[in-house]
């Protein structure tokens, strides 16, 4: 299965370097211009390093992780799962289901046991999708969580079932915001970059049309070709948030990116990505919406599906449950 959809590895992302010497990370380059940020541009091309801490991380002290739960909420989590829900509404479900998702109820037999499906009844719903193209490398989007722009870009990801690399870009983050100026001529967000074709690009309109010309069949979403009243609903979503997940909180830079398995329809995965924003920590992205191929490649991983679910390669961390991950996250990165 992971072979069919060509699942992005790890080892795609340009590599953080953290030994004792404090090497700068591996350089990667992406198109800079002073032209218009509305269409893709190919003039000369800008080098960004980013320098990891020079020091070693390991699980918070008695670290365990926790035993999934599922369709739990944490009693001191309520609230926040409430207002993050809020979304759902505002987008009616934009970033809850892949392109051309359908499904049918079918007897529980005629699904394996080893193949992941929701049990309903007597019966288990069979889940399907259409895909458009995989891309070789993952794209990478330089964005923040209080952003309606960046949520629509996000809510694209989740549509085309793509694997992004997210570079968290907070207000006083000082790390991506300012190479973001200094790739593309301003600190302005979204701002993605596609090392598949070399094209970058601000602007979340044409970041989508471009995604789903590319990685799609072409044609924008209803819910995100809206105009202003997309970028307005958008904006709504984030109400119940208070603007979480948009200022940096001082921490330490990992040698190497974080992997979370998540979708943006999800109030637990947004909880998580608001922290992961906050600290300013980079994370390789495995977007899987409802019909998603790779809900059964992480129910083969972990032996079930849940998300958010975490994987840590700094300290080899992996672990279900969106309020744990928090804490896990803050203990781990966070500067106390």
């Amino acid at each position: 299965m992971a072979k069919a959809l060509n699942l992005i590895p790890t080892s795609t992302f340009p590599p953080f370097s953290c030994p004792r010497r404090l090497p700068t990370r591996r350089l990667f380059s992406v198109r800079a211009t002073t032209e218009s940020p509305e269409t893709p541009t190919s003039s000369s091309s800008a080098s960004v390093q980013v320098k990891p801490e020079p020091s070693t991380f390991a699980p918070p002290p008695n670290f365990k992780a926790p035993e999934p739960k599922r369709f739990g909420v944490r009693p001191d989590k309520t609230l926040d799962v409430l207002g993050a829900s809020l979304a759902i509404f505002f987008r009616l479900g934009c970033g809850v289901f892949v392109s051309g998702y359908s499904f049918s109820f079918v007897p529980k037999d005629e699904i394996p046991p080893d193949q992941y499906a929701l049990d309903f009844n007597d019966s288990k719903v069979k889940e399907t999708s259409k895909l458009g193209p995989r891309p070789e490398k993952p794209v990478e989007i330089y964005e923040f969580e209080g952003c309606p722009f960046c949520r629509k870009v996000r809510e694209i990801v989740a549509v085309l079932d793509l694997d992004v690399i997210f570079y968290p870009c907070p207000r006083n983050g000082p790390n991506f915001r300012p190479k973001v100026g200094e790739m593309g001529g301003k600190k302005q967000f979204p701002y993605m970059v596609d090392p598949n074709t070399g094209v970058s690009m601000y602007e979340s309109d044409d970041i989508i049309k471009y995604l789903v010309g590319k990685y799609g069949d072409g044609n924008v979403p209803i819910a995100l070709s809206l105009g202003l009243l997309t970028t307005l609903t958008a904006g709504f979503a984030l109400l119940g948030r208070l603007g979480k997940g948009s200022i940096y909180t001082p921490s330490r830079l990992p040698p190497k990116p974080l992997e979370v398995w998540a979708y943006e329809g999800s109030p637990f995965c947004k909880l998580v990505r608001e922290v992961l924003v906050e600290l300013e920590l980079p994370h390789l992205y495995r977007s899987c919406a409802r019909g998603s191929p790779k809900r059964q490649i992480l129910y083969e991983k972990a032996g079930r599906f849940q998300a958010p679910y975490l994987e840590d390669p700094n300290t080899g961390v992996q672990m279900f449950e969106s309020a744990e991950i928090i804490e896990y996250l803050k203990a781990t990165y966070a500067l106390q």
